[in-house]
């Protein structure tokens, strides 16, 4: 029993090293390659100053981004409790949090957040 088990462990071991030589060898992976070698910085150059100016912009994008976003994840369970709960009362909550996030919206395109070009 013993040996039975000792043969497929190194048959196991000497065929996944088999195998991980000839991806090795047979991979066309070059080193030389800019592009796949230097980290991904959000289309910042990662070379340069880290000390550079950030774009206000991205941030309020990303800020309204998070904002909508949220708004889903809370307005999703309210669709599940319509059956359970007054439809009146489901009804003005619901409309009461829509009507606060389009003022929100509405003074976020009032004061040109939304604008992106200058």
């Amino acid at each position: 029993m013993i040996l039975i088990t000792l043969t497929i462990v190194m048959f196991t071991l000497i065929l996944s090293t088999i195998l991980m030589l000839l991806s090795l060898i047979l991979s066309k992976k070059t080193l030389l390659d800019r592009e796949k070698t230097s980290p991904f910085e959000c289309g910042f150059d990662p070379k340069s100053s880290a000390r550079l100016p950030f774009s206000l912009r991205f941030f309020l994008i990303a800020v309204i981004f998070l904002i909508f976003d949220v708004e889903i994840a809370l307005i999703m369970p309210a669709i599940i409790i319509q059956s359970s709960s007054n439809p009146l009362n489901w009804l003005f909550t619901l409309m009461f949090f829509i009507v606060i996030l389009l003022l929100g919206l509405y003074h976020e395109w009032n004061q040109g957040a939304l604008q992106w070009a200058d």
